[in-house]
């Protein structure tokens, strides 16, 4: 909690894993003692800061009713933005805008809550799920510059940005990313870590 006090706007983001998978075998708590432990930790992130996050990790492959138990549940000890991972990159555009549409369902009485979509790109879906999250009412996406991450990566910022930009009659949403500055900080990222954009990219 020290890091977070020089910031300008400290926000704490605090997660664990949801699905039945990660909670067996990766885990090996039950769905109960998760609840408890997400409880715990979202309302002692709230005593020390005045924005938390929470995510559910692996949310794409969570029994649909248990994740919305988990989002109340975070929402009711006091987390402002609920982010709903697709961690394995398992998700389809289609599956992924639902499960958000159905949070916002059950979240009825709290609308502030501020749903946010974290993707990968095992799949190749990573920008495709992204976008789909926007159209299902998610206005925060995490992404990453080059989409570089685990594995295949996250969804790239610079392919989000511009989509965002070229299709504005579409996607009725704004960053305020300069677009001038996406070509620079990707090179840039690209020297610093070796990894190179792809030609076609």
């Amino acid at each position: 909690l020290r890091g977070l006090e020089p910031a300008a706007k400290p926000r704490l983001h605090v997660f664990l894993a949801t699905s039945d998978l990660h909670l067996k075998y990766k885990l090996r708590i039950t769905r109960e003692q998760a609840l408890d432990q997400i409880t715990k930790m979202v309302r002692f992130g709230r005593q020390h800061c005045e924005e938390v996050e929470f995510s559910a990790e692996d949310a794409s492959r969570t029994d649909i009713d248990y994740l919305c138990q988990v989002v109340l549940a975070a929402v009711e000890s006091g987390a402002d933005i609920i982010n709903l991972p697709d961690t394995v990159g398992y998700s389809t555009p289609d599956d992924y805008a639902e499960m958000f549409r159905q949070v916002r369902a059950r979240l009825g009485k709290h609308p502030q809550v501020v749903l946010s979509a974290h993707c990968h790109d095992d799949l190749g879906l990573a920008l495709a799920n992204s976008l789909a999250a926007i159209d299902a009412g998610v206005r925060q996406i995490e992404c990453t510059i080059n989409g570089i991450g685990e594995r295949a990566g996250n969804a790239s910022l610079e392919e989000l940005a511009v989509a965002l930009h070229v299709r504005q009659n579409r996607y009725t949403v704004s960053t305020r990313l300069r677009l001038e500055k996406l070509y620079p900080t990707s090179r840039m990222l690209s020297t610093i870590t070796g990894i190179s954009v792809p030609p076609n990219k």
